[in-house]
């Protein structure tokens, strides 16, 4: 049951993103949003920490202010594959669309994380 609050969870916050942020759009079905955060999940799971290894210099240099472009460059990644499977989520550019809504992502995230219970 966890990891489908957790699938549902993560579709919230990327729904709250979509919402928000202009040019970071889903023109899609449902079940392609889900799958999307099921893309997202696994990124986070795989991609990420081994994003953040690579990335250790400059996240000590810039004092973790770097592991934002690491959430932006996941979440690229997640785009990118959408497009390669057609589900429908794309992103007007890099730096300010993707940039941003992977801000809301992890905020909206985190809210919702706060309010699920724990398992």
């Amino acid at each position: 049951m966890g990891l489908i609050l957790n699938l549902l969870a993560t579709a919230a916050s990327l729904w709250v993103a979509v919402w928000l942020i202009d040019g970071f759009e889903f023109d899609g079905q449902w079940w392609q949003f889900i799958i999307i955060a099921l893309i997202l999940g696994i990124a986070n799971a795989v991609v990420k920490p081994i994003l953040k290894i690579l990335s250790l210099p400059l996240v000590i240099l810039t004092l973790g202010l770097f592991l934002l472009v690491v959430n932006a460059i996941v979440l690229q990644i997640v785009v990118w594959l959408s497009g390669v499977f057609e589900l429908g989520l794309t992103s007007t550019g890099f730096f300010w669309a993707t940039f941003l809504a992977s801000i809301v992502v992890s905020i909206a995230a985190w809210l919702i994380g706060a309010i699920l219970p724990d398992d």
